[in-house]
């Protein structure tokens, strides 16, 4: 951080959050701590790896502005996490009422006393945070996520089947209602259907003889009757 001079410069340092393959960025809030514009610029010793928005820039007399810095994805770390990459933010008290529009070259040209002020800062890589959920997943042996899996199932197997007890199906319980009902009906169907037949015999014996016109209208009357029962039966 520049404490002394045109611009306050935090943090002192550029940390990314390293993960492969993922962009990381970060933001530096740099402070006009005087009463002349001041125009900055934003320079990398690598450029084709990061981003800078805005890389030049005007502040305005005691007022800030902030700027992101983005570090394209990597493939891989370097060895132990170090970066060689540097930064340098150059400023110079520029005209007033100047925009970023005003800003060239030239403006950051040393000489005919101009002093340009420069500060250089280091790219640090920091790993991503890991949370206590992540932790105990990482950490858990296939064995222990195995028998887990398997309190899980039977858990669920048996409140299946606790459900099905308590709280019976009504459609199934209607259709063996009816079915006994039909049942019960057929019985006494057959029942009536065999009485019938022995008092159809009797009346033969009791009525042959003289009596056969009486005897074959009965038994006619009799069939009808039997055949109303047998469709009732198979019903």
């Amino acid at each position: 951080m520049s404490s002394e001079g045109l611009l306050d410069i935090q943090p002192s340092e550029l940390k990314f959050t390293f993960e492969s393959k993922k962009q990381s960025s970060c933001s530096l809030h740099l402070v006009n701590k005087t009463s002349d514009y001041v125009a900055f610029k934003v320079k990398t010793t690598n450029p084709k790896k990061y981003c800078v928005r805005p890389n030049t820039g005007v502040v305005a007399p005691r007022s800030a502005c902030d700027v992101t810095v983005t570090m394209q994805a990597q493939s891989e770390a370097p060895p132990d996490m170090r970066c060689k990459d540097r930064f340098l933010i150059q400023s110079v008290v520029t005209s007033q009422g100047a925009t970023s529009k005003d800003i060239n070259a030239e403006t950051f040209t040393k000489g005919d006393g101009k002093i340009v002020e420069e500060c250089k800062m280091e790219v640090v890589y920091v790993p991503p945070l890991q949370t206590p959920s992540s932790v105990s997943e990482e950490g858990s042996s296939p064995q222990a996520s195995y028998q887990s899996d398997n309190r899980n199932l039977r858990s669920y197997l048996y409140d299946a089947v606790s459900k099905e007890a308590d709280e019976p199906d009504t459609k199934n319980s209607e259709v063996l209602n009816v079915i006994s009902t039909l049942n019960t009906e057929k019985l006494s169907a057959i029942q009536l259907n065999q009485k019938l037949q022995q008092e159809l015999e009797l009346l033969r014996k009791e009525h042959s003889g003289g009596h056969q016109g009486f005897s074959f209208l009965f038994v006619v009357l009799v069939g009808i009757l039997g055949i109303l029962v047998g469709y009732l039966v198979k019903t």
